[in-house]
């Protein structure tokens, strides 16, 4: 019991000092860090590791998206237990103390978790490539060497999509502290009050927001794919936005159960990418996202399965780009070998 409260105040100390000098956002492709509030209240007791049904966190957002077909025949054969949250305050703390075996999370996240637990989580599979787009109100824009001299609305201030936003700025040739000037909002909603009252803007934004934007602000376009852009470097890396994680002790403990999961979350990952009409209903029914939305996004949306020597290459690499940038956004360090499933 001592051992795993040490573990928890560690990971609040640690995440609070980082998120300190950042800006509060719901971007969706950040995590959300556990504050010192949320953690406390939920330091009770440890829970057995092998409770039944298995319990599944996610958020809101496309990195729960692609388990939505698990979720709906969960409706009648009880495997699982589903939470979808709104942050990953609410998963963190859970996933250390053991009342969560399997949760979907951000990239950077998995990896803090790992450094703070002393390894005891390990990543099963990619689930989201990159979600974030440069959209512009104009004609302007149509490659990373038109945003020079421009200025760029974005969310995420310390956290992936500004490192991100960064290292491909940074790749193309263009100074991201000289060449454009980056002006960062708290919330997505805001960037698109600015674009809605502007003759001309450009915006970095995660979908689905990307399409909430489109349907509010007239003459919207999407300029730059940054997923696309990422992989036109062809350095072995991907542009990462989500994992499936599980505690090592529940994967030791119930090896049947985790490959079972990993072969209906390959198949719900297929269901979505191959029915945009009927996920997107249950992206709707599961308080995930409005269908309406979800129908639209999910194409750009880049939901994966990944596993094997393709996930643990691609997210080295990337976590190896955040943690240049700055080793907090990853817990200090690079995870071990042993990081990935």
């Amino acid at each position: 019991m001592k051992k795993y409260l040490a573990l928890i105040l560690s990971l609040v100390l640690m995440l609070t000092a980082f998120a300190a000098c950042t800006n509060t956002t719901t971007d969706p492709t950040q995590a959300s860090e556990p504050d010192a509030t949320t953690v406390a209240d939920a330091v009770e007791e440890i829970t057995p590791s092998d409770a039944a049904p298995i319990r599944v966190a996610g958020m809101k957002g496309p990195t729960s998206i692609g388990m939505v077909k698990i979720m709906e025949d969960n409706t009648v054969s009880g495997t699982y237990d589903f939470t979808i949250a709104g942050t990953a305050d609410e998963i963190a703390p859970k996933l250390i103390k053991g009342e969560l075996d399997i949760a979907a999370v951000p990239a950077n996240l998995a990896s803090v978790l790992y450094n703070k637990t002393q390894g005891a989580v390990s990543v099963l599979a990619i689930n989201t490539l990159g979600v974030l787009y440069i959209v512009e109100k104009g004609e302007s824009v149509n490659s990373f060497e038109d945003l020079i001299g421009k200025t760029i609305y974005a969310t995420g201030k310390g956290t992936t999509p500004e490192y991100s936003l960064r290292y491909l700025l940074t790749q193309n040739g263009i100074d991201p502290d000289n060449d454009v000037t980056i002006e960062f909002r708290s919330e997505a909603t805001e960037i698109v009050s600015v674009l809605a009252t502007a003759e001309e803007g450009i915006a970095m934004l995660p979908q689905p927001y990307v399409t909430v934007a489109s349907q509010k602000v007239e003459g919207l376009r999407t300029a730059i794919n940054l997923n696309d852009e990422w992989n036109k470097l062809d350095n072995g890396s991907k542009l990462v936005t989500g994992v499936v994680v599980a505690r090592n002790d529940f994967i030791a403990n119930n090896p049947e159960a985790v490959t079972a999961f990993l072969n209906e979350y390959k198949a719900s990952v297929d269901y979505v990418n191959t029915n945009t009409e009927d996920a997107a209903a249950l992206v709707e029914k599961f308080d995930i996202f409005a269908a309406a939305v979800a129908k639209k996004a999910i194409p750009q949306c880049n939901i994966v399965y990944l596993d094997g020597e393709e996930m643990a290459s691609a997210l080295t690499a990337y976590l190896t780009v955040l943690y240049e940038q700055n080793p907090a956004s990853i817990g200090g360090n690079l995870p071990g070998e042993d990081f990935c499933y």
